[in-house]
C-alpha cells in the first residue's frame, strides 16, 4: 500500500480506514449505516457510534496487550478468593488495594502466610484487576527475578536490566523465601528494592516473617534496609488460615469415603449377599 492511497479519490472507503488503522470503523460503517438511516438519526450521531466502536476495541487491544505483557503464569480471579477463609483480612481492603489507587503512591503490598493459604492467587488476581485498570504490571517468581538479575550482572548490564523494570508500575515478585540466596544473589535484589523504593509499586509473598527474613538476605544489615525500605509505605496482608490445597483435598476424601460407605448401603457386597441368602435359605425363602 502506498503513502499515495490516503490522497487519492478513487480509493475505496474500506481501504482508506484500514490505511488509518480505524477497523472498527472498516468493520461496522456499512452496517451501522443502514440501520441509523432506518431509525432516521443524523450523521454525527452515525460518526459517534463508529467512534465509540473504535475507542472499545483500541481498548481491548491495549488491555489484551498489558494482559500478555504480566505474563500472570496462570488466570485467577479475585471472586473466587475465598476472603472468608482468612481471619481478619477485609473484603474492604481487598476491593481497595484492586481499585489500584495505591499504585500512585508508590505503596507497596506484602503478603505472608503459610504455604497454601492463597498467597500466589491472591496476587495473580490482584494483578489481573490492574491490568485491566490500564496499570503496566510484572509477574515473575523471585527466583526467575535473581536468575535474570544475575546474568545482567554477568555481563557489566546490570544497571539496564534494573531500569527496565521502571516500565512496569507494580512488579509482582512470587516466593520470597524459596529461593536459597548466596551473597550476591542478595545484593542484586537489594539494589533492585532499592532502585524501586518510593518510585514504583512492589508485591511480595512469603512463607517467611520479617523475624526470619534473615535466611533470605544472609546479612543483618541488608534485611534491615530491604523491610524498611518495603515496609514504609506498605500495607501488610496476614493469610492466617489452614492450607487451602490440603483442606481441599481432605473434603474430597471425605466427600468420597461418605459417598462410598452411601453406596455400600445401597448395594450390598458380595459376601453380604452370600450371607442374605444363606440366612434366607434356612428360613426357606429362597427356593433353588
Amino acid at each position: 500500500m502506498t503513502i499515495n492511497l490516503a490522497t487519492s479519490t478513487d480509493t475505496p472507503l474500506s481501504e482508506l480506514l484500514t490505511f488509518l488503522s480505524l477497523k472498527a470503523f472498516a468493520d461496522h460503517y456499512l452496517s451501522v449505516a443502514e440501520t441509523f438511516e432506518k431509525q432516521g438519526k443524523t450523521s454525527v450521531d452515525y460518526l459517534k457510534e463508529l467512534a465509540l466502536r473504535e475507542s472499545e476495541r483500541r481498548t481491548n487491544v491495549r488491555l489484551g496487550r498489558l494482559l500478555k505483557q504480566a505474563k500472570l503464569p496462570r488466570t485467577k480471579v479475585l471472586s473466587d478468593f475465598e476472603i472468608g477463609r482468612i481471619h481478619g483480612l477485609s473484603p474492604a481492603l481487598i476491593q481497595r488495594l484492586a481499585s489500584g489507587n495505591f499504585i500512585d503512591m508508590h505503596e507497596n503490598i506484602l503478603i505472608f502466610g503459610n504455604p497454601g493459604t492463597g498467597k500466589t492467587h491472591l496476587s495473580i488476581a490482584l494483578a489481573r484487576e490492574w491490568s485491566f485498570l490500564g496499570r503496566r504490571v510484572l509477574f515473575t517468581t523471585a527466583s526467575q527475578l535473581v536468575q535474570e538479575l544475575k546474568i545482567a550482572q554477568r555481563d557489566l548490564k546490570l544497571h539496564q536490566a534494573i531500569k527496565k523494570f521502571d516500565a512496569f508500575e507494580v512488579l509482582v515478585i512470587d516466593d520470597i523465601s524459596y529461593i536459597p540466596l548466596e551473597r550476591n544473589d542478595t545484593d542484586v535484589l537489594f539494589q533492585l528494592l532499592a532502585d524501586r523504593y518510593e518510585t514504583r509499586s512492589i508485591v511480595i509473598t512469603s512463607n517467611l516473617p520479617f523475624s526470619k527474613w534473615g535466611q533470605i538476605f544472609k546479612d543483618d544489615m541488608t534485611t534491615a534496609a530491604a523491610i524498611d525500605r518495603l515496609v514504609h509505605h506498605a500495607e501488610i496482608l496476614e493469610l492466617n488460615a489452614d492450607s487451602y490445597r490440603i483442606k481441599t483435598a481432605q473434603d474430597k476424601k471425605e466427600t468420597t469415603s461418605t459417598k462410598m460407605e452411601k453406596d455400600e448401603s445401597q448395594n450390598p457386597s458380595k459376601k453380604d449377599v452370600a450371607k442374605i441368602t444363606k440366612i434366607s435359605h434356612k428360613r426357606g425363602r429362597v427356593k433353588v
